[in-house]
């Protein structure tokens, strides 16, 4: 028998004994995209978040981005709040905008817009669920920041920033809501 003969008939027999390991490995732990969120929650209401900030339609336009997220990227569903497990719960505390660099005429040429959200997330029991990328600091909401930079000369706006700043809060509030490894 050559050597390519016999490792042909031992191949079956190894990716045999792997697949059994993986699995007598993995007994008790879940696949895929539902491993990262907590199984016992299937469903969140999410209310307006709340804003401090002066400009209108912030709240709103941030729990949208944040409902979208969840519906795209969790297991859960977003229902109403007589029906949900939890519920996520926001405020915009801070709407900040900062000139970064002017021209010789002192117009902005440079502005970093920042938002700051604190959010929370509790289910029916009162327990809280947000996951803290950071030690616990003995409260029960979140701090997220998002700062965005905009140019008005390349035709960049207030308006455009916020946008992008919502949407990477959503992204960064929903991955809070991933279970901790």
């Amino acid at each position: 028998m050559t050597r390519s003969t016999s490792c042909r008939r031992c191949w079956p027999i190894a990716a045999s004994l792997v697949l059994i390991t993986l699995l007598a490995g993995c007994a008790g732990y879940q696949l895929g995209l539902d491993s990262l969120y907590r199984p016992d929650i299937k469903t969140v209401h999410v209310p307006v978040f709340d804003s401090d900030s002066y400009r209108r339609g912030l709240g709103e336009q941030l729990t949208e981005a944040v409902v979208k997220e969840i519906e795209s990227r969790t297991p859960y569903r977003v229902v109403s709040s007589t029906a949900a497990d939890s519920i996520l719960r926001g405020r915009i505390l801070t709407d900040r905008k900062h000139v970064l660099a002017e021209n010789s005429f002192d117009e902005a040429r440079d502005i970093e817009t920042e938002l700051l959200v604190e959010v929370s997330w509790l289910d029916r029991q009162g327990e809280y669920l947000l996951q803290r990328s950071v030690a616990n600091s003995g409260k029960a909401s979140l701090e997220i920041g998002q700062a965005v930079n905009f140019v008005p000369e390349a035709g960049q706006s207030l308006a455009t920033a916020h946008q992008e700043a919502i949407q990477k809060l959503a992204r960064q509030i929903v991955g809070q809501m991933e279970l901790r490894w």
